[in-house]
């Protein structure tokens, strides 16, 4: 395999990228950023990269500009070292959540993930309802969703959490490992593979930075040892970042999320919770909230315990989120939007300016 096969590339690509070699242009996978600067990666090598002032200034937000994982048609202009992002190539699958803060943005965690693994920890920091979250912004990313369950050597009765695991992953896969043994991680074959890309999501500390350490066989990102006073993790993930492992595959290391905003949820829902959607068409109204409407076979199915009550409430919860985000969104850009995207513009500038000094 060449250099851009062994970062996914294929003929689906080859074929996305069409008269873009016509042009001049070459094409590479943005392999990290941080602060707007990119590295990417092409048959050439590593080089870093920057995006256009067209393609800034044609952006209506963050996602209309290149996230980790994405491929591009770049060129280098003469005598210049950093290369110019010229066109993104149409995403495949987008992993998104809401920006931070007020203004209604999306963020692109990554792009074209073949499978998400969300992580989390056998310990105090086990929560199913935040693992519902996850799911459901992995499913409605597109990519296959996988629920890894790390710190197995420091659990003495796994049972317990992994039931509670698998009654609320639906189809994904439920997985228990040790990063820091290497036990478990056998079964995470069927998901890294050559030319397959693998995103890691989850809170800071769950292991993450040790689940890439172990994969890649070395010590790429430093990592910190577990506070003993409430088993939470430290944040050693800064930025977000794709490396290509040692036996084939692509791996996403990304820092640790508390916070994952919808952005997009209404088939993330359905497949998180898909045995109250599979319930839903047989209620007395096609509007049914499984709240206090009679005829209502959710409610039924709580009441005769082949639903759980905590699931119906979880479902509630994200639903009233998700649907409060949708009324939010305007389709016409908001003022402030448009005033933070510009300042973010000007501080870019400022950022590559500095860098070729």
């Amino acid at each position: 395999m060449g250099i851009l096969e062994d970062w996914g590339w294929d003929a689906r690509w080859a074929e996305a990228f069409g008269a873009d070699a016509a042009k001049g242009l070459f094409p590479a996978r943005l392999v990290e950023e941080q602060r707007g600067l990119f590295q990417i990666m092409s048959a050439k090598g590593v080089a870093s990269a920057r995006t256009t002032g067209n393609m800034r200034h044609k952006a209506e937000g963050r996602a209309d500009l290149p996230a980790v994982g994405d491929w591009i048609a770049a060129e280098f202009p003469p005598h210049e070292k950093v290369a110019l992002i010229r066109r993104i190539l149409p995403r495949r699958t987008k992993l998104s959540r809401k920006a931070a803060g007020d203004v209604m943005m999306e963020q692109v965690i990554a792009a074209n993930l073949d499978a998400v693994l969300v992580m989390t920890a056998l310990n105090a920091e086990f929560n199913p309802r935040r693992l519902e979250r996850f799911l459901t912004v992995s499913r409605e990313s597109g990519a296959e969703p996988v629920l890894v369950l790390n710190k197995l050597d420091a659990c003495p009765d796994a049972a317990a959490l992994l039931e509670q695991a698998r009654s609320i992953a639906g189809d994904a896969a439920v997985i228990a490992v040790s990063a820091k043994t290497g036990a478990g991680l056998e079964a995470l074959n069927a998901w890294i593979k050559p030319g397959r890309t693998v995103g890691l999501v989850g809170s800071s500390g769950v292991g993450k930075s040790t689940l890439v350490n172990r994969l890649a066989g070395n010590e790429k990102i430093k990592t910190a040892e577990t506070r003993s006073t409430d088993e939470r993790g430290r944040h050693t993930t800064t930025h977000r970042q794709l490396f290509v492992l040692p036996g084939g595959g692509i791996l996403l290391d990304t820092p640790g999320m508390r916070e994952m905003q919808f952005w997009e949820a209404d088939q993330g829902l359905a497949k998180t919770f898909d045995e109250i959607e599979a319930l839903a068409p047989n209620c007395r109204f096609k509007d049914c909230a499984h709240a206090a409407e009679p005829g209502c076979a959710v409610k039924a199915a709580v009441a005769a315990g082949t639903v759980l009550q905590d699931r119906i409430d979880a479902w509630r919860k994200l639903k009233r989120e998700a649907s409060a985000e949708a009324r939010r969104k305007d389709p016409a850009p908001q003022p402030n939007e448009k005033q933070q995207w510009k300042t973010a513009n000007k501080a870019q500038r400022k950022r590559i300016k500095e860098k070729k000094k």
